[in-house]
């Protein structure tokens, strides 16, 4: 998966197995991407998708083949569940996204401390080392607008609904943590970003913030997640993790699933004209061909392959079946005169709704709302 532009990581020949699976979640994948490449990675749940995002971050080492990053490439990843410290504070954690903006600004303020101090203004020497690192930290700050920092975090807490500044993080919830978490990965801004569902915990306009900030990223993105309609607005390459294996397409995930749908289309067929070959080799073999000659011996070989063949597809679509009981009554849920409050915070009050057999509700509000 590259394009004519510097491929800045590789993935030869990957094979990843639990040891609790007999056949691998990964096999033999080949993945190559070049620096601001937006790729969305699609599959069923358990094809490998977080399995493959931990073996490009590095957290994952336990795996057959070779995975090679060019050098002097920053990779920033967020997992599902981040591990964040409780004692800091909101603000402690997000500004470590901008640790290097932080150390810079505070070394310019140290140093304007600094000019005061009469054993620093009465000596010409101290004075002028001071000022030409004063000088060289200006061109930094300039350079990297460190200046704005301040409102940089405010815009970035703001848009991804991120608790109050000061609340500590061993208070929060595992969304609000990933909130924290992917504010944080933000503004560190590293060359490659590896998202395990973004989405998740972001009401819409959260979401729409995020698309239109990665649209415009120039690092690489590499997402996985179940948003189509975010995949459909980022993603510039698709890789569809299918049976262990890697499946790249060009293009964002309705381009890809038009090709998927004509593609399954075609395995059908090639399954239908398969199935004729089988039952008609298979009539063969119950006529009792002894298989001594160097054609039949070819017969049966082929037979055995068919058979292989089909019978991995039956193991695919192997599935358990329960029945739907009995529906007791028309009404699915009923709620009369619902409340809900955290402390002096009302979420809602005197609430009535009835939901129907069948019925269909879209809840919506922003994070917070209850």
């Amino acid at each position: 998966m590259s394009d004519d532009k510097k491929v800045i990581f590789s993935m030869s020949g990957v094979t990843k197995t639990f040891q609790s699976a007999n056949t691998p979640v990964l096999k033999n994948i080949y993945l190559s991407f070049f620096y601001g490449a937006k790729i969305g990675i699609l599959g069923l749940n358990g094809s490998g998708k977080s399995t493959l995002l931990k073996i490009i971050a590095g957290v994952d080492k336990n795996y057959q083949g070779d995975v090679v990053f060019s050098p002097g490439y920053s990779v920033g990843y967020l997992e599902q569940e981040p591990q964040l410290d409780e004692e800091k504070t909101v603000l402690e954690v997000v500004k470590e996204g901008a640790a290097e903006t932080v150390a810079i600004l505070d070394e310019y303020n140290k140093i304007n401390d600094m000019f005061g101090l009469e054993e620093v203004y009465s000596d010409p020497d101290k004075m002028e080392k001071l000022m030409n690192r004063q000088a060289e930290l200006q061109d930094q700050i300039d350079a990297s607008n460190a200046w704005e920092l301040d409102t940089k975090l405010e815009i970035a807490m703001d848009a991804l609904r991120t608790p109050e500044g000061d609340k500590k993080i061993g208070v929060l919830s595992g969304g609000e943590r990933r909130r924290v978490a992917l504010c944080r990965l933000l503004l560190k801004e590293p060359d490659v970003l590896l998202l395990d569902e973004p989405t998740n915990h972001l009401d819409a306009e959260s979401v729409h913030w995020l698309e239109h900030h990665l649209a415009q990223y120039k690092g690489t993105v590499i997402a996985v997640t179940h948003d189509r309609y975010f995949l459909d607005n980022i993603a510039g390459w698709i890789l569809e993790l299918d049976r262990g294996e890697g499946i790249p397409w060009k293009g964002n995930y309705s381009s890809w699933l038009d090709q998927k749908s004509k593609r399954m289309a075609q395995e059908g067929k090639a399954a239908s004209k398969r199935q004729k070959t089988l039952e008609r080799e298979l009539e063969w073999v119950r006529q009792g061909a002894k298989g001594r000659q160097t054609k039949q011996k070819a017969r049966l070989k082929n037979y055995d392959k068919l058979m292989s063949q089909d019978q991995k597809q039956l193991d695919e679509k192997l599935e358990i079946y329960i029945p739907n009981g009995p529906r007791l009554g028309t009404n699915v849920i009923e709620a009369s005169g619902v409340s809900k409050a955290y402390g002096d915070k009302l979420l809602y009050e005197d609430l009535n709704f009835n939901l129907p057999q069948a019925g269909i509700v879209g809840v919506i509000g922003p994070n917070g709302a209850g």
